[in-house]
């Protein structure tokens, strides 16, 4: 079946991914030691496409957008990019979580890693599962509300252009690369915990996820079941890294199925599982469906190039008064 190379497929996407970002952030990390340098250093161009990693900077440029009507030059890939892992997400369920965001690759990594070790992995009781999986609704409610709602057009303007959003980038790779106390902590923690259960900050913590599940919902592909072929070995649930039990499903409607193909790659009766658009009718194959999530993401970078809303306005000069010591 070549449903059985689509995992191999999804991974060798997924590492490609964390390798780019990788690449933008020693970009970024070159351009600031020249900034920081006074320009003594070696010249290092700064990587668009960095701010992928500022989702809240994006929906303050969201809200912006609404209220005046013009995309902000500050930050411009943030949105533009925030708003097509949305378009991925309602089209795709939750791919972006399981064959593009590095922060899923390195997760499935280690909880892969933890199966190997300890020859299983754990899930929480559904005691603990379901006040834990309400965490990252509440994150997301809270920024939400405090930026969609609360925050006041002039506030959005000043927050913009202030000096703070425009190295947003710059603070969060030093927030990683001087690492310490509580934060320190909590990522050692999580990591240690990603071991045992299969990606615990995205399950219980990661309100970008959160966001996406929910558009998600409206995805007009699922996994669907055909109980004719079914043999109820059972296997569909046991891979299932958001243990979905996908056996006892008709249709998959889960806001937590990451479309990572793995309940189909590994079913034991062909034709039981499917990637089937809305009406059970039309099978997506593997092929179109990878094809479509990195096509998609990619569209959206080039859709934000044409339109000129990519590249940063913040001048060279400006980086170096900001960022000289």
């Amino acid at each position: 079946m070549y449903h059985r190379f689509m995992q191999p497929l999804r991974i060798a996407i997924q590492w490609c991914f964390l390798l780019f970002s990788l690449y933008l952030g020693v970009r970024l990390f070159g351009f600031v030691r020249y900034c920081r340098s006074g320009g003594t250093a070696a010249f290092v161009p700064r990587a668009d496409g960095i701010e992928a990693f500022l989702p809240i900077s994006a929906l303050v440029s969201l809200k912006g957008w609404i209220t005046s009507g013009a995309i902000n030059t500050i930050h411009p890939a943030g949105l533009v990019i925030f708003l097509t892992v949305i378009a991925v997400c309602w089209l795709l369920k939750r791919s972006f979580c399981s064959w593009i965001c590095p922060v899923g690759t390195l997760s499935e990594l280690l909880w892969k890693a933890g199966f190997r070790l300890f020859r299983r992995s754990v899930r929480p009781p559904r005691w603990i599962d379901i006040p834990l999986r309400g965490a990252k609704y509440l994150l997301l409610l809270f920024f939400l509300w405090s930026i969609l709602i609360a925050m006041a057009p002039d506030q959005v303007a000043s927050f913009i252009t202030s000096d703070y959003n425009k190295l947003a980038d710059v603070r969060l790779m030093d927030f990683f690369l001087h690492l310490n106390g509580i934060p320190l902590i909590t990522i050692i923690v999580l990591l240690i915990a990603a071991l045992p259960v299969r990606n615990p900050f995205c399950r219980y913590l990661c309100p970008y996820g959160a966001l996406v599940g929910l558009v998600s919902v409206l995805s007009p592909v699922k996994v669907t079941r055909e109980r004719t072929i079914c043999v109820s070995c059972g296997v569909c649930t046991q891979v299932c890294p958001s243990y979905i039990p996908v056996m006892q499903k008709d249709r998959v409607f889960s806001e937590e199925c990451i479309g990572c193909w793995r309940c189909i790659s590994h079913c034991r009766a062909e034709g039981a599982l499917e990637m089937k658009l809305t009406g059970r009718r039309v099978v997506v194959s593997g092929l179109v469906f990878a094809a479509l999530v990195v096509g998609l993401f990619w569209g959206g970078s080039l859709l934000g190039r044409a339109t000129g809303h990519w590249h940063t306005g913040i001048q060279l000069p400006e980086y170096l008064r900001l960022l000289t010591y």
